[in-house]
């Protein structure tokens, strides 16, 4: 015997598998013609040793040498599947499978890779295939019941759980399942039971412990989570997963709190992706100290991130989210395309990255798909509306009146009160009764406490579950619903899939259809409607004119235009945004830096808060160089909130494409700053055409990538007119659709009326 194979099994045999390495891979190295049964245990080893990338490497030798050994091509679809190498694991597992087609390992391994495919079609015929194999594994019950919930078979899935559990009934792994499922199906009074049965006969199971925590987040109930958990601190005091909930379930309403609980866990636990990527989401979305220092730090992290495996969607959500902040578009590519991103996020239930989708839509198949990835959430999301109901009360008895329920957890100092504030400050008393709804976590402000008093009943539920929202709502007996918050941070668009009025609509928080069936109207405007109906979901409620207006408190006198151009007090053009990141891609900045080219000692200048990060503004500067634009052109100002005044240092501001501005439009015409938009098909697309239009400046707007700039330049040639723009801006605003909110909620009021009237859309 070669006395490398011999050290390697005597390595094996003394546990200490990791020595075998080295000798293998050298037999291997000095002659490829070794038995099957050598790459087979050199690659469970690399398997067992977490080196996953040298695992394929050697594993696809081997199937090379043995493309009939089934055991060697089920290894190397499981070490695929943890470098989340899907299409190749299901290639190299399905050549097992015709080798050997009961083998039930290799259907176990294709189902579950089915599954973090976002296939659960497939891997329900798959699982059930295997479950005529062997019917009295647990735990190919439990793969059974994950392909079924993700279809959103909820009752299904229970019964796959239950018989389980019935086949092994120590089954913790069951019973969280069962759990989770039940809190998906939002029957937390159920999950929490469940809990606290098996928490009676194992009181310190770190992991029931963690579980009950997640029943009490998800259901809302934050403080009494929060207390729970503090509770229990004390007698672990170095559980990493005890702080990880304290951090999660504070976040909102501590954020630099919880980002000590967050990194605790992370020290706790080093290396494990679940402690890192809500430590990471964290610092991405702390506000306080230094937001360009919070930013930088959870960018780093991120980079530790991928090169962990497996990433799932809830990885790849947070990762995309921290990459585009700083315009690391390079490795953002690398997460996975368009279509397989978007539909991961929507079949794993989280909406909330849709919205980072909209500013790579690159043509029409683009924006179909968009449409699609909303609606796979939504189905998934009604699915689970019906699995627990809410009970909808008889019918009260007609008065006249019609009750109105406006929901937000932005009804406060936010840009959607900002716009939202006129329906608010001119209700139709004589015909309309109000009902406000919240979710927002902190303390009350100004804006939330005039909104309060301007309407009938405002109900305030932080820490109340979207279920339980919706029973709230329907025991209110509302004849329509409006929804202003998407799924953006702390708002609560589930709530619509119970159908908690008969008519429902959504307006103003989110640039896109929801993706409920459940939603029938979406407000918009003549200018913001899209040009193809198969692009809106729901049926278009139109607005005459505007579909937003300039509430009183966001836009106010007390932010002073300066009276000369910059141009004349710098000695040259200053171009400009203080739109978001996640609007930018590669052709905006390209259009940008085109635009400067074309007028010499132009500048360009971000107002935003990533500007504090030092790897937005490498990248940043990188994009602009390529285009031959130098670095002392380019300017950063790191501000949050404080940006107004900034607005007098910028002649032209140019608008992102194909996800438009909105607040900033507004914000920069408020400032006495031409905003040049480029128009697409898509609502999202329009939005600056939109407030333009209505300010009467829809000559800035062009359809094309060359009209664009055209314009662009046109304005910089044209002094005379940025001049009177400056000072006339503000007063032409409020003498348009746009600053005329009294007209405008009259408008508002009246469409709802004729919507509520007959369910028909208003066109």
């Amino acid at each position: 015997m070669d006395e490398r194979l011999a050290a390697a099994q005597a390595a094996q045999a003394a546990g200490r598998g990791v020595e075998a390495i080295a000798p293998l891979i050298s037999l291997i190295k000095s002659n490829p013609n070794q038995p099957a049964a050598v790459y087979r245990a050199l690659l469970f080893e690399l398997y067992r040793a977490g080196r996953l990338d040298d695992g394929a490497i050697w594993g696809q030798a081997g199937t090379n040498h043995y493309p009939g050994d089934v055991d060697l091509l089920n290894l190397l679809g499981v070490v695929l599947r943890r470098l989340s190498r899907y299409a190749e694991a299901i290639a190299v597992l399905e050549q097992a499978a015709i080798q050997s087609p009961n083998n039930a390992d290799v259907l176990s391994n294709i189902g579950n890779v089915l599954i973090e495919m976002d296939n659960p079609v497939r891997a329900e015929a798959v699982l059930k295939t295997l479950l005529g194999v062997d019917a009295s594994n647990s735990e190919y019950h439990r793969q059974l019941a994950r392909a079924l919930a993700d279809q959103g078979k909820q009752a299904a899935a229970r019964a796959s759980l239950r018989q389980a559990l019935l086949l092994k009934k120590d089954s913790l792994e069951a019973l969280l399942d069962i759990i989770n499922l039940e809190i998906e199906c939002q029957n937390f009074v159920v999950a929490e039971d469940l809990v606290d049965r098996a928490l009676f006969a194992s009181p310190d199971h770190p992991r029931l412990l963690e579980a009950r925590a997640t029943v009490l987040r998800r259901a809302g109930q934050l403080s009494r989570c929060e207390a729970y958990l503090l509770e229990l601190e004390p007698r672990f005091p170095d559980a990493a997963w005890l702080q990880a909930q304290l951090g999660r379930v504070i976040a909102d309403f501590d954020r630099d709190r919880a980002n000590l609980h967050l990194r605790k866990a992370v020290l706790l636990e080093r290396g494990r992706l679940d402690r890192l990527i809500p430590l990471i989401e964290s610092l991405e979305r702390t506000r306080t100290g230094d937001e360009g220092a919070n930013i930088e730090e959870a960018y780093q992290l991120a980079r530790q991130a991928l090169a962990l495996k497996p990433l799932n969607a809830g990885h790849l959500k947070v990762l995309n989210e921290i990459l585009i902040r700083v315009f690391d578009f390079d490795g953002r590519a690398q997460l996975g395309d368009f279509k397989s991103l978007g539909r991961s996020w929507a079949a794993t239930n989280r909406h909330t990255a849709l919205l980072k989708q909209l500013a790579f839509v690159q043509g029409p198949e683009d924006r179909l798909e968009l449409v699609e990835q909303h609606q796979i959430w939504g189905r998934r999301l009604e699915a689970q509306a019906a699995e627990a109901p809410i009970k909808m009360p008889a019918p009260r008895t007609a008065d006249g009146r019609i009750r109105l329920g406006i929901m937000s957890s932005d009804l406060r100092r936010h840009p959607v009160a900002g716009f939202a504030l006129p329906v608010f400050d001119h209700i139709d008393r004589e015909r309309f009764d109000v009902y406000g709804y919240s979710f927002y976590p902190g303390v009350e402000d100004d804006v939330q406490a005039h909104i309060a008093k301007q309407v009938t009943a405002f109900r305030w539920l932080p820490d109340t579950s979207s279920r339980d929202v919706a029973q709230i709502i329907a025991d209110d007996q509302l004849d329509m619903l409006v929804e202003l918050g998407g799924s953006t941070d702390m708002n609560r668009l589930d709530v619509m899939a119970f159908k908690p009025a008969a008519v429902q609509a959504s307006w103003l928080g989110y640039p896109h259809s929801a993706g409920l069936s459940t939603i029938d109207y979406f407000v918009c405007d003549p200018y913001s409607r899209p040009t193809d109906p198969a692009l809106m979901i729901e049926r278009p409620l139109v607005m005459p004119h505007t579909w937003i207006a300039l509430g009183h408190w966001a836009f106010t006198d007390g932010h002073l235009i300066a009276e000369d151009l910059p141009e004349t007090r710098n000695g040259f053009i200053t171009f400009g945004t203080a739109n978001h990141p996640h609007k930018y891609n590669r052709q905006v900045l390209g259009a940008w830096a085109c635009v400067m080219a074309a007028v010499a000692n132009s500048r360009f200048i971000f107002v935003r808060p990533e500007a504090g990060s030092a790897t937005f503004r490498k990248n940043i500067l990188a994009e602009f160089a390529a285009f031959g634009i130098g670095q002392e052109r380019i300017s950063f100002h790191a501000v949050r909130g404080a940006h107004m005044p900034l607005y007098n240092e910028i002649d032209i501001s140019l608008d992102c494409f194909p996800l438009t501005g909105g607040t900033t439009t507004t914000e920069a015409l408020w400032m006495g700053v031409p905003v040049v938009s480029l128009r697409g098909e898509a609502f999202f697309e329009r939005l600056s055409y939109s407030i333009l239009s209505n300010a009467g400046l829809g000559d800035l707007v062009g359809e094309t990538l060359e009209a664009y700039q055209t314009i662009a330049l046109g304005l910089v040639a044209d002094r005379a007119r940025r001049r009177d723009l400056r000072v006339s801006l503000r007063q032409r605003l409020r003498n348009s659709p746009l600053g005329q909110t009294q007209a405008f909620a009259r408008d508002f009021y009246d469409m709802l009326a004729r919507a509520v009237a007959n369910g028909l859309p208003t066109v």
